[in-house]
């Protein structure tokens, strides 16, 4: 059975290495996930891959049915989930291209449907939360991290935002004093969904560009390609690594 799946964010819509076996749509309680699962193996090892804004890259952040995809890798099998994130640089150690594994979060979000936990059941029902990411998962990429020569942040704060827009300058000074390293905007629901549904969640996250203010000009698309150009076949050879121990 499949245990291990991979969530690909923007700048990985596809895993190159995946030997696709079959493709799997999944019909859930919460209506349908971002795209079909990709199902396959990687150096003999299964292997699942979602693509988390959609194929095509067309779901923005604060509308991605994150319900939906939780409830499906669970539904597959699912035990492990990597998810690949790229994201802004806020810290001095976050430069652009840059690998951080989080084991911290700071939810800014709003609006999202956010829980399994919703009451409709009669219940009330809390988890502990203190540590959002799988130690597990994340010893084993700190461990394929030098297996494969890749540089990485071992921790890292990542704060969730709800875009779909970019922060001001004032909001990254404000994540920044908050003890954020990193700005994102799928961090959350997905890592406390992923954790009340059963399954062991971490997180690889990519420096697409510098948070706003940490630089003069204004943030451009292209500088974003370019740095998730480099970051991103760092992250896969990560990944390789990873999956080859896994």
């Amino acid at each position: 059975m499949t245990t291990l799946a991979i969530i690909g964010g923007t700048g990985l819509s596809q895993l190159a290495a995946l030997n696709i076996t079959r493709r799997e749509a999944v019909n859930t309680p919460y209506g349908n996930p971002s795209a079909e699962f990709l199902i396959g193996e990687i150096q003999n090892k299964s292997v699942i891959f979602l693509a988390r804004h959609g194929n095509p890259h067309a779901i923005p952040p604060h509308k991605i049915n994150y319900r939906a995809n939780a409830w499906a890798l669970k539904h597959l099998g699912v035990q492990d989930i990597i998810a690949v994130a790229a994201v802004g640089g806020i810290t001095a150690e976050m430069v652009p291209a840059a690998l951080a594994i989080p084991d911290q979060i700071i939810d800014y979000t709003y609006s999202r449907e956010h829980t399994f936990f919703d009451g409709n059941d009669g219940n009330v029902t809390h988890i502990d939360f203190s540590y959002p990411y799988s130690q597990k998962l994340r010893a084993k990429l700190i461990t394929a991290a030098a297996t494969a020569n890749v540089k990485i942040s071992p921790i890292a704060t990542y704060g969730c935002t709800q875009g779909p827009r970019l922060e001001t300058s004032a909001e990254i000074a404000r994540m920044e004093r908050d003890g954020c390293d990193l700005v994102g905007m799928t961090g959350m629901p997905e890592a406390v969904l992923a954790k009340e549904i059963g399954m062991d969640y971490a997180a690889l996250a990519v420096m697409a560009n510098w948070g706003a203010g940490k630089t003069a000009g204004e943030i451009t698309m292209a500088e974003i390609e370019e740095n998730l150009h480099h970051g991103m076949a760092n992250a896969a050879t990560l990944l390789q690594a990873f999956i080859a121990a896994y």
